[in-house]
């Protein structure tokens, strides 16, 4: 029987490494949070009266064994000037389906079907609620989206109301054997997981380990600055009694023209690894060189090497 994996996250860091994962003998869920309010996801949130779609639907076309075609055409976007502009063919059908269904979760599980998924997508919640922070200097920013461009540090976050946490999230977690915390934005894709009590809860009762893939560089406004083990620090704020056992990092050198790309654009630097701090929180640190460049210059992790190292450790239990 082939182990389970629970995945806390979303967006294109979670979607990099379901991409990988599902290439090994794991049974793979992989819980996304819904508060995303930004561009086709935030206009058909407004619509609708629906959770987010737009992260579920990188994670279904990641997940998806179809041909990449119809990967593709869920990613399409429309170019117009009607009200179609900007909409997203897959975010569509995850709305269509929520209507006809007349519940998210059940929409996702027909669409799971259709594409054939190697694994199963889960969404933190049904309800249609707001991430909020509260930032360092005081302000309180409302939404997703507002949080991320407004480039501030954030104190903490909270929902505008308690979501409730699907019990299909809850009993996935509570049987999983490695609960991994994904790469991505920390706060805005993981943390918003988190701070809801009955999967923490759930988290705690587990008795899978606890593994946590450090994103390959800062993000403006949510870990500016952050080493790796501030950012596992973060994560033991937000987790119940139980910690991150594992830490999986990037020890490979980043081009300098890269780097420089990413310092001038997007204002990020690389994660430093200091594992003096690390080893005094018995983290077991796994690092190896993960980062690859793509065609646009672009840097991710290497998700088939990345998904070995996962699954090494998975088996070693």
């Amino acid at each position: 029987m082939n182990k389970k994996v629970v995945i806390i996250g979303g967006g294109t860091g979670t979607s990099t490494l379901v991409r990988g994962l599902k290439q090994f003998p794991v049974d793979i869920s992989v819980v996304v949070s819904v508060c995303d309010d930004g561009k086709s996801t935030g206009k058909l949130r407004e619509e609708f009266d629906i959770p987010a779609v737009g992260d579920l639907r990188k994670v279904i076309a990641s997940l998806s064994e179809t041909e990449p075609l119809i990967r593709d055409l869920l990613e399409y976007r429309f170019n117009t000037n009607s009200d179609l502009n900007g909409h997203a063919v897959g975010n569509l059908l995850l709305t269509a389906l929520c209507n006809i269904t007349g519940n998210l979760s059940v929409g996702i599980k027909s669409l799971s079907k259709v594409l054939n998924l190697k694994g199963k997508v889960l969404p933190l919640t049904e309800d249609n609620v707001s991430l909020i922070a509260k930032m360092k200097d005081g302000t309180v920013v409302k939404g997703e989206h507002h949080i991320t461009e407004s480039n501030k540090k954030i104190k903490n976050i909270y929902y505008d109301k308690k979501p409730k946490v699907t019990t299909s999230v809850i009993k996935e977690i509570t049987n999983a054997d490695m609960i991994i915390l994904s790469m991505g934005s920390l706060y805005t894709s993981v943390i918003c997981n988190l701070i809801c009590k009955e999967l923490k809860e759930a988290i705690d009762k587990s008795k899978g380990k606890i593994l946590y893939v450090c994103n390959l560089f800062t993000q403006p406004g949510e870990t500016d600055d952050f080493t790796v083990s501030n950012h596992v620090k973060t994560l033991n704020k937000y987790l119940g009694k139980r910690k991150v056992d594992t830490v999986i990092v990037n020890s490979s050198k980043i081009p300098k023209k890269i780097l420089n790309k990413y310092r001038r654009d997007e204002d990020k630097e690389p994660v430093i690894i200091d594992k003096d701090k690390l080893d005094k929180m018995n983290v077991n640190i796994i690092e190896d060189n993960f980062a690859m460049v793509y065609n646009d210059n672009s840097i991710k992790h290497d998700s088939i090497k990345l998904s070995f190292k996962i699954f090494e450790n998975l088996i070693n239990k």
